[in-house]
């Protein structure tokens, strides 16, 4: 890997970590620069702007995303394994995937919710592709065949928010027995799905 492509990785990184924490609007260029010893300069000749920035960073989080957490589910068998799965890491997501721990989709989607733009655009194309999926693996839980698709989006609402019910008492009230009560929920949701039709 060529040195600017190193050092706009490492950029992206650093900043993914922090945004974490603080969001992507609480990003601040000048100690983000200086954490990775780069000038401010140096940190604008990777990217031009503030917003060119969040948007890697939440390009590189979906990218992660969609390798750890995804593609690893899928290549499980249909039904109650694969879904499993897919809440498994997905949980665990939500645990540690940055050294701050939590997800920067639910802290973005509290930024963006009503703030028109880019990011709340790629924020909602990621999420709409998210919910899709799970909705697809969703059809294949019952048992007797098919989900129909209303059934399917009402178990994504659910699965939601139980991961933000996770989010909350892992982050903010962190609360030892939060994943046990999030696998609870959801194992009060599958078993319902097994037996939807």
């Amino acid at each position: 890997m060529k040195k600017g492509a190193a050092t706009r990785e490492a950029i992206v990184d650093r900043a993914l970590d922090q945004a974490v924490a603080v969001g992507l609007e609480g990003l601040s260029l000048g100690p983000l620069a200086e954490s990775l010893e780069l000038s401010k300069s140096g940190l604008f000749a990777h990217f031009k702007s503030k917003e060119a920035l969040q948007l890697a960073v939440l390009n590189e989080a979906i990218a992660r995303f969609q390798a750890r957490v995804v593609e690893p589910s899928l290549a499980l068998p249909r039904g109650r394994p694969r879904m499993e799965a897919i809440i498994g890491r997905w949980l665990g997501w939500i645990d540690g995937e940055t050294e701050a721990g939590g997800c920067l989709f639910a802290v973005s989607s509290q930024e963006y919710d009503d703030r028109p733009g880019a990011l709340r655009d790629r924020l909602v194309a990621s999420q709409n592709d998210w919910h899709d999926t799970l909705a697809r693996v969703a059809g294949d839980m019952p048992k007797a065949g098919k989900a129909p698709p209303d059934y399917c989006r009402q178990m994504v609402f659910e699965l939601v928010g139980v991961s933000l019910a996770y989010q909350q008492h892992v982050k903010l009230f962190r609360s030892p027995n939060a994943r046990a009560r999030a696998e609870e929920a959801v194992a009060r949701i599958l078993d319902d799905a097994e037996e939807a039709l």
